[in-house]
């Protein structure tokens, strides 16, 4: 049954919302019965190709959902034929024969998602490929776009996904939901799936990627999700703490002409107050628990950032300790940076530079926008003007927001008196 026809565009527009709406759900569905991964999404990719022939000619289904499992079903039962005539592999009959079952499949499809990032953190998976193998299979980025979330080569993190789901295939990972004492080990890969998912939404804060678009609200579902089902795991409240805080400052990351306004210049009436007060009592909920992880630490910088609505200033002292912690905990460069910056406002901006200057050897760092940017800024208080100057040019060549850059470019401006 289908509805009206649609001209060429809409057809198109359509499908493009199905992947975007749909694609992990889909991939879920067919990976949980199959157990290859691989298999699904090349199945799912072809069935959104015939879509984009489809659709546009003869309208759009009444559920593209249905249409779009159909196709991909078809398309694995033609693929696990050929596989069966060149080497008539077991595996593949009896994949074939639970696929080809004849029943049209249902009209609302079973959201599998969370069974699928568990199966991705199945400890048969090496642990730093499996929240980038959740990203793959649940969203649908390339390596290329994971690779760059994760500071690694696309070659490399190209290979390292294609081994994993070649795993998953060979070792017959079940798509369940853990027992319980088997959970919390698998748990910090699917958060950092999960909070990876949300910040590639973050990045696009007015919503005109379709890549990206509703990334944020798919990650506070999935976040609220785990949240549900361990209730007492403090990361778990610390993530969607975490997330709540972000979600609730996007509004005022634009001005009224879509110009970028960095946090310490959002004006405080204009963020989301509701979803602070639950983020906050998440938070108070998950330090109750007894256990300091990453996300609790993260949010609570959050908190002390949104202190400003009360006092009218960030905590920064307080920030830097919570940095501190996290530094210690992680690591990370990127914690290493916003260390930094918290720095120069409790100390100076030289001290500040001093701490940037202790993580610019690491390579990973050469091509990364932020480092660039709180260097710009920090030489620029300082009154290093020329060095300033260049900075400024790194971190504008590598930024992709347009907002972003025309706001590094009115700065790299001021530096000049322009």
């Amino acid at each position: 049954m289908r509805g009206a026809p649609a001209d060429p565009p809409g057809g198109r527009e359509a499908v493009v919302a199905a992947a975007r709406r749909s694609y992990g759900k889909l991939v879920a569905f067919l990976a949980a019965r199959t157990r290859d991964v691989a298999a699904a999404e090349d199945a799912l990719a072809a069935a959104f190709e015939a879509a984009l022939r489809d659709w546009p000619a003869h309208g759009v289904p009444a559920s593209p959902e249905a249409w779009l499992m159909t196709a991909a079903r078809h398309s694995m039962i033609d693929a696990a034929r050929r596989r069966r005539t060149h080497d008539d592999a077991a595996a593949d009959l009896l994949r074939l024969a639970e696929l080809a079952t004849g029943e049209e499949p249902p009209r609302a499809i079973p959201d599998e998602r969370l069974l699928l990032m568990f199966a991705c953190a199945h400890p048969a998976i090496e642990p730093h490929v499996r929240a980038p193998l959740m990203l793959q299979t649940l969203l649908g980025f390339d390596a290329a776009t994971i690779a760059s979330a994760f500071l690694v080569a696309p070659g490399t993190m190209g290979q390292r996904l294609v081994r994993a789901k070649a795993k998953i295939k060979r070792a017959g990972i079940p798509f369940r939901l853990p027992e319980h004492d088997e959970l919390a080990p698998r748990l910090g890969s699917v958060l950092e799936a999960i909070y990876a998912a949300y910040t590639e939404g973050w990045s696009d804060p007015t919503g005109t990627e379709a890549r990206r678009r509703n990334l944020a609200d798919e990650a506070i579902w999935l976040g609220e999700l785990v949240a549900t089902l361990l209730p007492d795991e403090p990361e778990a409240l610390g993530l969607l703490a975490l997330m709540l805080h972000a979600q609730a400052r996007r509004a005022a990351r634009r001005d009224a002409h879509g110009g970028y306004v960095p946090l310490a210049d959002q004006d405080p009436a204009r963020w989301d107050a509701p979803l602070i007060d639950t983020a906050e009592t998440l938070l108070r909920r998950a330090s109750r628990l007894g256990t300091i992880g990453r996300y609790q630490l993260e949010a609570a910088v959050q908190s002390a950032h949104v202190i400003r609505r009360r006092t009218g200033r960030a905590d920064w002292a307080a920030i830097v300790q919570l940095y501190d912690a996290l530094a210690q905990l992680t690591g990370s460069p990127v914690v290493a940076i916003n260390r930094a910056v918290a720095l120069a406002e409790t100390r100076g901006a030289a001290d500040g530079l001093a701490a940037l200057d202790a993580i610019g050897t690491d390579a990973r760092l050469s091509d990364y926008q932020p480092y660039w940017a709180a260097r710009a800024g920090l030489l620029a208080r300082t009154g290093a003007t020329r060095a300033a100057d260049a900075a400024y040019i790194q971190a504008i060549g590598l930024e992709a927001d347009p907002a972003v850059r025309r706001f590094l470019q009115q700065r790299r401006e001021a530096l000049h008196g322009r």
